[in-house]
């Protein structure tokens, strides 16, 4: 039957590679945004980089992820959740001035939630009884983060970059549309279809769009680095970091695009 649980294993080692580096990543940014007197939390994401760092070279080590391997990553992506959680509670509360976004601490906190989901179930879509659901759900957690690097990277840009901020505005105003366009489908997707060619369709649909966006983040990354791109970007490795997690996404997007063929009507 097309509403079946469909296999969606991922190869826990290399999607762990790739998130631990994000993660150590996301604790460096952390640091470099906080204020100077709050040396506490500047010590904290000091800390979990450096756990980061210990685990990414480990991953690269290994051939394979055993049981204790994975329960040290989970404790620690744990850890740097609860971290994060408290930044954006501070902010929230006004009980810290950073120079981070709150929403950029919420975008990090919800892809290291979603990280501890993938390392439990060893799937891309959560076990579930409506698999054409939750393939929809995997678009919407990554329309919605491709749309938030939209933003994150125009707010950073000097004001004199006027053509490359149009770039961006269109490409939001895309993103926006193609990310209300998933939550319509993902709503659909609760009477459990046999069939729904248009899911189908819109995944092929954002697939280019996924593409220009992955482009125009590593064409910033090599301005940046020949000096050609005015910003307030507190490290280049930031382009370099939203690129690969479009490429991500273009590699998890196959994967949907796979599942979701057993959701297209006989012709």
């Amino acid at each position: 039957m097309p509403n079946g649980r469909g296999d969606g294993r991922i190869d826990l080692l290399q999607e762990s590679r790739f998130w631990i580096r994000i993660f150590k990543e996301h604790a460096l940014f952390i640091k470099l945004g906080l204020p100077c007197d709050r040396t506490d939390l500047i010590n904290e994401a000091q800390t979990l980089f450096d756990e980061l760092s210990a685990l990414e070279t480990e991953l690269m080590a290994r051939r394979n992820l055993d049981s204790r391997l994975a329960q040290e990553i989970a404790a620690t992506v744990s850890e740097l959740i609860e971290f994060k959680e408290r930044v954006l509670r501070m902010q929230i509360q006004c009980e810290m001035y950073a120079n981070l976004f709150p929403l950029l601490i919420d975008h990090i906190r919800r892809e290291a939630v979603r990280f501890l989901e993938l390392l439990r179930t060893g799937r891309l879509t959560p076990p579930g009884p409506n698999l054409l659901a939750e393939l929809i759900d995997t678009l919407v957690f990554w329309l919605r983060i491709m749309r938030e690097h939209i933003d994150f990277i125009r707010q950073v840009l000097d004001p004199s970059e006027r053509a490359l901020v149009m770039v961006l505005e269109n490409l939001e105003t895309r993103f926006s549309d193609a990310l209300e366009t998933a939550r319509e489908l993902r709503s659909m997707s609760e009477v459990r279809p046999d069939y729904f060619n248009r899911a189908i369709r819109f995944a092929e649909e954002i697939e280019p769009l996924v593409r220009e966006l992955r482009d125009l983040k590593a064409q910033a990354f090599e301005l940046l680095l020949q000096c050609r791109i005015l910003s307030a970007v507190s490290s280049p490795l930031l382009l370099d970091h939203v690129r690969r997690e479009a490429d991500k996404f273009l590699e998890d997007l196959r994967v949907i695009r796979q599942e979701l063929q057993r959701f297209e009507s006989p012709s």
